[in-house]
């Protein structure tokens, strides 16, 4: 162990920290970039790791904050909220089947808009709507557990569906079609391993009716009728350019970001909606957390970290059959559940570059990274951001000995049938 490695680690550690605990209410992105300005000054990386680590985050990052652009303004205009609503309808006051259908829902959001939309969407108006149906606070918890589980679990089956995605698929220069073929039948798996096991772990806590009188219109929601009947042809526009900008090489992000442009113009037109909202809650600061947080466990990894895991994984790697997924799976999970998954990610893949075949291990990677953060509250950013917005909002306070309980619970078997998926 260098001298420089663990210089190197203090800082990746005082950074993750800065992140985690924001002293002075600091936004995540500025305490990045302290600790690459560390890093930087301390010459554990120089300008060209910077245009290097730019180049591989670039693209996933601008297809991010587009995203959650796109799903800010549907949420605004009322689509979430009336998909919601209706949901609570075709339930018939069925406590099992709205909880059903709000983990699907949840999985089609996270799908689509990616998991953030669903995290900091959804879980909001689901909460209202249990609060109409005059629900207690310990038959409202189940749903959103649910919600903010599922908000991770699903974000497997497009590469726009989790940052995770976005970055791995650019570092490996996997097409939005490839990669979705392999990836949607692992989602699927993964969806039903979510809702059986969420089930059991919730079974005897879901309420016994559910009281739908107060429910509201679903149409008196719509704000602006326009960007509503827009909403499925933007999808399916988005899906399907997706799909032939991966066979002609484009950048999801010079798809993502026009759609998102052009909606708030038409937005912005129609005059029916606040379009300053959009753009103030956008995560701007996702832009300098990728930048700065990339950096510090770029210098980190080189000055040793990746050639340990390297090792790791080629140990692992010839093992025969579906334990080499399994655990090389765990192995990435567990990586960020301890240290967030963006920093997780970004380690796997210069990892699994050092491997003269990694194949299936790639995968493995993005499933990990994707399911991996329910272990901890620290896992990933939409989780800590989703805590934060439970408490303020609902003023619901989740413990990290409880969310631990669930993530752990609930996590571990999911991403175990997921991975053995793969081998599907």
């Amino acid at each position: 162990m260098t001298f420089l490695f663990v210089v190197s680690l203090l800082i990746f550690i005082f950074t993750l920290v800065l992140v985690l605990w924001k002293p002075r209410n600091i936004g995540i992105g500025y305490s990045a970039l302290i600790g690459a300005l560390i890093s930087y000054l301390l010459g554990i990386i120089d300008f060209r790791d910077i245009l290097v680590v730019w180049g591989i985050i670039w693209n996933a990052t601008f297809t991010f904050v587009a995203i959650i652009i796109i799903s800010l303004i549907l949420d605004e205009a009322g689509v979430f909220e009336y998909a919601a609503i209706k949901m609570a309808r075709f339930s018939k006051g069925k406590p099992l089947y709205l909880f059903v259908l709000t983990v699907l829902l949840g999985a089609g959001i996270s799908a689509i808009f990616a998991n953030d939309g669903t995290a900091l969407i959804l879980t909001p108006i689901i909460y209202l709507l249990l609060l109409r149906a005059k629900l207690e606070m310990k038959s409202i918890i189940p749903f959103i557990m649910a919600t903010g589980f599922i908000a991770d679990s699903a974000s497997i089956p497009l590469i726009t569906s989790n940052l995770v995605n976005i970055v791995t698929a650019g570092y490996f220069n996997i097409s939005f079609l490839e990669y979705a073929s392999k990836m949607i039948f692992p989602d699927l798996v993964s969806i039903v391993a979510s809702l059986l096991f969420l089930y059991l772990f919730y079974r005897k806590e879901l309420p016994k009716s559910l009281d739908l009188t107060n429910m509201k219109d679903e149409h008196l929601v719509i704000k602006d009728r326009l960007i509503f009947k827009l909403s499925l042809p933007l999808i399916i526009v988005l899906l399907v350019a997706y799909s032939l900008g991966g066979l002609l090489s484009i950048p999801v992000t010079f798809v993502a970001a026009p759609a998102a442009f052009i909606l708030l113009v038409i937005a912005r037109l129609n005059r029916k909606l606040n379009v300053s909202r959009p753009l103030k809650e956008a995560p701007w600061q996702i832009v300098l957390f990728s930048l700065g947080m990339y950096l510090v466990v770029f210098g980190l990894g080189r000055e040793g970290l990746t050639s340990i895991l390297s090792l790791v994984l080629t140990a692992v790697s010839h093992i025969y059959g579906p334990l080499r997924i399994l655990l090389s799976g765990f192995i990435f999970a567990t990586v960020a559940g301890v240290m967030n998954n963006m920093p997780s990610v970004l380690l796997g893949s210069l990892a699994l570059s050092g491997l003269h075949d990694p194949g299936t291990l790639i995968l493995a990677n993005v499933i990990g990274n994707d399911i991996g953060p329910k272990f901890t509250p620290i896992g990933s950013l939409a989780t800590l951001v989703w805590l934060h917005t439970l408490n303020k909002k609902s003023g619901i306070t989740i413990s990290t000995k409880y969310y631990m309980k669930v993530g752990l619970f609930v996590g571990i078997p999911v991403l175990a049938f997921t991975l053995l998926s793969l081998s599907v």
